[in-house]
């Protein structure tokens, strides 16, 4: 990535409405190899499908207030331990590059119809993101403080305390935050909440975000 990956979590936001503006075709191929080089890096079977509307022309997505949701992405994979873990880490991956790309995002768990993403036998798919032009540039939340997530102190590394600055900037289910750090010596353990909606997803999200952030040379997952 090119910009300053702290810059683009702060300014990556939710959005569910979309500009009728089609992606142009350097684009998808930006996203099409990111999305293909993450499937081997995590072993998933991402898929980005584009001018698909009907995903979205369901009741369901009229509740979410999705409108013009024409393009998603499929979070796909073999079925097993790990799975939607691994979908959020990558996933966001692929969220941060769109983002850095000039498109905005949006996770979708349940507010949406049918996909037609190819799923084989043995997979399953997990969930889905939008993706599009947004009408605008989505919003801030609100957002717990560090200490309320991790039990970093003033003498914490620096690395931590941006990498747990990083993690609350991530999106997570109805803004539930529901996970902690924790630091011994380099090694970071990274927990979910034991009661919510999407946690493990979520678990996977944030650490994406701490590991960009924090830098993966500086420590390692316990």
């Amino acid at each position: 990535m090119n910009e300053g990956i702290m810059e683009i979590m702060r300014r990556r936001h939710s959005v569910r409405q979309y500009l009728d503006k089609p992606i142009p075709r350097e684009l998808r191929a930006q996203l099409d190899a990111c999305a293909a080089e993450l499937n081997r890096e995590g072993g998933l079977n991402m898929q980005i499908l584009y001018d698909e509307p009907e995903c979205f022309n369901s009741r369901m997505a009229h509740y979410g207030k999705f409108e013009n949701a024409k393009n998603y992405i499929a979070l796909v994979g073999r079925k097993g331990d790990g799975l939607e873990e691994r979908c959020g880490y990558y996933g966001e991956k692929l969220v941060l590059r769109a983002q850095e790309l000039g498109l905005n995002t949006c996770w979708v768990a349940l507010t949406h119809g049918k996909s037609k993403a190819v799923v084989a036998p043995g997979e399953r798919e997990v969930i889905i993101i939008s993706l599009g032009y947004g009408k605008t540039q989505g919003s801030p939340r609100k957002s717990k403080s560090a200490a309320e997530v991790s039990g970093a102190s003033t003498d914490a590394p620096e690395w931590f305390r941006r990498g747990v600055e990083a993690a609350l900037l991530a999106p997570t289910a109805v803004n539930q935050q529901k996970f902690r750090f924790e630091l011994s010596g380099d090694r970071v353990t990274a927990r979910a909440g034991l009661i919510g909606t999407c946690l493990k997803i979520d678990l996977g999200i944030v650490k994406c975000h701490f590991a960009l952030a924090a830098g993966e040379e500086n420590f390692t997952w316990a």
